[in-house]
C-alpha cells in the first residue's frame, strides 16, 4: 500500500463519490490521531495541534496554507494563541475523498517541523 505523503490530491470537479468507511479505516493507522466526525451529514477529519505560543501557530497554519496552495485542496483552520485546528472534508463530495487523508498525512509532517 502506498502510504499517504507520497500521493498527490487529484482536482475534484464534480461526480467523484465519497471514500467508504473501510478506505477511510485502511488509511486510519498513518493519521491516527485525526478524529473522524459528521456535520449536517458529511464526515469530516480533524485535528488540534499544540505549540508553545501563537506565533508558532500562525507559522504552522502559513505552512499549511502553503500546503493547500500547491495541492490546490484547502482546510477549514482555527489558529488560536497555542493551537491550531485544522478541519479537512470535500465539499463535491459531500464528505471526504482520499485528497483528505493524503492533506491530514502531509499536515502530520508539516507539524515534525514545528516540534
Amino acid at each position: 500500500m502506498t502510504t499517504l505523503t507520497q500521493q498527490q490530491c487529484i482536482p475534484c470537479h464534480g461526480g467523484e463519490t465519497a471514500i467508504s468507511q473501510a478506505e477511510i479505516d485502511a488509511f486510519q493507522p498513518q493519521i491516527p490521531d485525526w478524529c473522524q466526525y459528521e456535520v449536517k451529514g458529511e464526515q469530516r477529519i480533524e485535528r488540534l495541534y499544540q505549540f508553545k505560543d501563537f506565533k508558532t501557530a500562525l507559522a504552522f497554519t502559513n505552512a499549511i496554507g502553503e500546503l493547500a496552495e500547491a495541492e490546490s485542496h484547502h482546510p477549514a483552520l482555527l489558529t488560536e494563541w497555542g493551537k491550531v485546528t485544522v478541519t479537512w472534508w470535500t465539499h463535491t463530495v459531500g464528505g471526504l475523498h482520499m485528497n483528505d487523508l493524503i492533506m491530514a498525512a502531509k499536515t502530520e509532517e508539516i507539524f515534525k517541523q514545528f516540534k
